[in-house]
């Protein structure tokens, strides 16, 4: 794709400078109207999409960051710390699945037919609800009398699974905050720079200096949105999923509790726990 543009580019180079001026002088240089015309159609090509081959998007990220200055560095350091936040926890969700229900209702059921360790059997392992209920079945199974504390212990282990799943939404969080701020910052300090340029100008002012510094100005406060906008919906959707997550741990939690009187009535609970002991 790049040899086929250089060619055309080439091709109307050489369609701009005629044979009449493609003429040396001593020294072994083009002639000054062959330059001229040289560069003249160099600008046509650069001018044209389809034509420029140089521009690389390296090129162009360089640009950008020239441009929007110290600003824009930090910005982009922060998306790529935001970027990599995501990826991992769209990873750790994907694993753990903590929002899956079958396996779950299916040891509930378990449960309420009085197979407490069938129950326990079928919970999934790694799962962070399962965790949770397993603890609950264990102790409740056990015939504890310390249901306080069994209620502790399992608040304690819920939060300590619900603090995995929130791991590093705060970053996240602190990202989406400070990044259209950044992005103001930085247009104030390029309106402050463009008006000490019209200052200094006197009344010599240029219109074209004046909007090249409003226009470069205003581009940090487009990269603070474009970074906080996507890093704002992405962590509402991990926050939402895990609220679900705790709200569906409490659930489960509840009704292992209050089927524990239906469970301990059925025969086959009692059965089961004497082929355990």
């Amino acid at each position: 794709m790049n040899e086929q543009s250089s060619t055309t580019a080439a091709g109307q180079l050489d369609q701009a400078i005629t044979p009449s001026e493609q003429t040396l002088t001593t020294d072994g240089s083009l002639s000054a109207n062959s330059d001229a015309e040289y560069i003249n159609a160099l600008q046509d090509v650069v001018t044209d999409p389809s034509l420029a081959t140089n521009i690389t998007v390296q090129e162009r990220i360089q640009e950008f960051l020239t441009v929007g200055g110290p600003v824009v560095w930090v910005l982009s350091i922060m998306s790529v710390v935001a970027l990599t936040i995501i990826l991992l926890k769209l990873w750790q969700f994907a694993v753990l699945r903590p929002e899956r229900r079958t396996a779950l209702e299916q040891s509930l059921q378990l449960w309420r037919n009085g197979d407490a360790v069938a129950a326990m059997r079928n919970l999934p392992s790694k799962h962070p609800i399962s965790q949770v209920a397993l603890i609950a079945m264990d102790g409740l199974s056990k015939g504890t009398t310390e249901v306080t504390l069994l209620k502790d212990e399992l608040n304690r282990v819920a939060t300590q699974q619900l603090d995995q799943l929130r791991a590093y939404l705060r970053p996240l969080e602190v990202i989406a905050t400070l990044s259209p701020l950044l992005g103001l910052l930085g247009t104030v300090l390029g309106m402050i720079v463009a008006f000490q340029q019209m200052e200094a100008a006197g009344s010599q002012v240029d219109a074209s200096v004046l909007s090249g510094g409003i226009w470069q100005a205003l581009f940090t406060t487009a990269v603070g949105l474009s970074v906080a906008i996507p890093v704002v919906a992405v962590h509402n959707w991990l926050e939402r999923k895990t609220d679900r997550v705790a709200t569906l741990m409490n659930d489960v939690v509840t009704q292992i509790f209050t089927q524990q009187a239906v469970a301990e009535n059925s025969p086959m609970f009692v059965q089961e726990l004497d082929n355990a002991a």
